[in-house]
């Protein structure tokens, strides 16, 4: 009976996983249909070019399995030559006429370049609020000779740009569920949570099998009451298009000046660091265990969310805990049995630190 159930367990938790393989492997098949039907070579525009090389250097190794307008080699040359000529000393030659901008202006004006996705208009209307005398050909002429567009595409700004500038008020939330074990048999619970994207922090929402509008309404309160203590005070939520959100839920928390900002279906990375969170749980507890109640759940994600946010190091802010302790640094006459441990689920999750002197 144990085996079967935990047959049952896996096959649940892996259906997710099954689908998104059959979705990407219906996708290679497209793209590749598609990719026959396109003529042997396509020529690009510089423009295309320093998209493709922006988009392209973030996803890594795995540019030779995605591209196909260019050989994976002719991708690399493009990055090399980009490295060489960023590392090569502009020389911006000197033309017959007005003399130039003084240099401390031009690193002004590319500054603001690089600080924000603004045209040579916008900036040419910054230095004039300061005080600068400079007309907008100037502002563009110095942008070109940089090499950064002078007009870039305000709509191209990538969702990983959003996120880091705002992730010191930026929250998002989600939900995931466990089967619970009770006399009528399993039952779904409902486990609602939310994570500060800068910090990584988690607040663990309610528990419930019936998440409606006055379920919702509640935990809306509760969060608030939650940030109210925050030293900086959330702008924006993220959450997906899930019924549980209610209409009351969001008008709860516009009333307290914080945007619901709802993510499209089939896109987990607009929500990623919510959804890392969720398979955080689920593979590091949750699997692990066959609750009985909703109290032995509750009392599983409350001892995790306490070692995620006190004791676990985390890869995206350097490795370490999220709260940072100071520690004497390691001697050689230190011994390694002065390392202890503290247990926590039965041992399921533990944490080590030296034994007090």
């Amino acid at each position: 009976m144990r085996a079967l159930m935990q047959s049952f367990l896996v096959m649940l938790a892996t259906a997710t996983d099954r689908q998104l393989a059959k979705q990407v492997q219906y996708l290679k098949k497209e793209n590749g249909i598609l990719r026959k039907r396109l003529p042997k070579r396509i020529v690009l525009t510089d423009k295309e070019r320093r998209q493709l090389l922006r988009f392209g250097k973030p996803v890594g190794k795995a540019i030779k399995e995605l591209i196909g307008i260019v050989t994976p080699d002719t991708f690399l040359r493009w990055v090399r030559e980009e490295r060489r000529e960023q590392a090569r000393p502009k020389k911006v030659k000197r033309k017959p006429g007005r003399p130039m901008k003084p240099e401390e202006i031009r690193k002004l004006v590319i500054r603001l370049a690089k600080e924000n996705i603004w045209g040579y208009g916008k900036i040419h209307g910054e230095l004039k609020k300061l005080g600068i005398k400079i007309c907008s050909s100037t502002v563009k002429n110095i942008l070109i000779a940089a090499g950064i567009d002078p007009c870039p595409e305000r709509g191209d700004k990538p969702w990983a740009e959003f996120i880091r500038q705002h992730a010191q008020t930026l929250w998002a939330t989600d939900f995931f569920s466990k089967k619970v074990w009770t006399l009528r048999g399993f039952v779904d619970v409902f486990v609602l949570f939310f994570i500060h994207i800068e910090s990584r922090r988690v607040i663990l929402g309610g528990l419930t099998t019936n998440p409606d509008n006055t379920w919702m309404k509640q935990q809306a309160r509760n969060v608030c009451m939650h940030w109210d203590k925050e030293k900086v005070k959330p702008e924006t939520l993220i959450c997906d298009f899930d019924t549980k959100y209610t209409r009351d839920f969001e008008a709860i928390l516009m009333a307290e000046g914080v945007e619901v900002k709802r993510v499209g279906p089939m896109k987990p990375n607009l929500n990623a660091y919510a959804e890392r969170f969720v398979q955080s749980i689920k593979q590091e507890a949750l699997d692990h265990f066959i609750c009985f109640g909703e109290n032995h759940l509750r009392y599983i994600c409350n001892e995790y969310c306490s070692w995620y946010n006190s004791e676990r190091p985390h890869q995206g802010v350097g490795n370490v805990p999220l709260k940072k302790s100071r520690c004497r640094k390691w001697k050689d006459s230190d011994k390694a049995s002065a390392i202890v441990s503290t247990p926590r689920l039965g041992g399921l999750l533990n944490s080590y630190h030296r034994r007090a002197a």
